[in-house]
């Protein structure tokens, strides 16, 4: 059974209206970094102080978020809070947007400030958001070492390339 229309801007919509800190990874970032490649989910992560987390326990109950699992593709339905949100390092979810995953250290990085240092502030169908920089994507690609990621490293890599050269 397929999942929920997958609609990014209102899974960041959400976010950025109650005011969560966060930088975009993933496959969204490297598509925003010109990858042709293309991808169903949103990773963020979180800024992982207490108030921060209550404000994405808010929009994750906005966006009737539920933790997907492969044998549960329209997601289990979970109590969270700030706390309950830190106590993980990582959540897959699936959202009445579309799937979004939550990542406190993807692979390769050291977590929010790490990355929030060399973010790009955009604003993404009409949305303000911190994207990882094409380093930090690049980066974390190659750490986590899947057969996905490595697909798309090569493009990325000649993305970089060319932004060097000044393309």
């Amino acid at each position: 059974m397929p999942g929920p229309e997958f609609r990014p801007e209102e899974i960041l919509r959400v976010l950025s209206d109650h005011g969560v800190r966060f930088v975009l990874v993933g496959g969204f970032a490297a598509v925003i970094h010109g990858s042709p490649y293309v991808t169903t989910d949103v990773d963020v992560v979180p800024e992982a102080g207490r108030d921060n987390l209550g404000r994405l326990s808010d929009a994750l109950r906005a966006l009737g978020a539920r933790v997907w699992t492969e044998s549960e593709p329209e997601g289990l339905a979970f109590g969270h809070n700030a706390d309950s949100l830190a106590g993980s390092r990582m959540w897959n979810l699936v959202t009445d947007q579309g799937r979004l995953d939550v990542t406190f250290e993807p692979s390769g990085t050291r977590g929010y400030d790490d990355l929030a240092r060399d973010a790009v502030h955009l604003t993404i169908l009409g949305i303000e958001v911190d994207v990882a920089s094409l380093a930090d994507v690049i980066r974390s690609k190659e750490a986590a070492g899947r057969e996905r990621d490595r697909l798309v490293l090569p493009v990325l890599r000649r993305i970089a390339e060319e932004h060097a050269r000044g393309g």
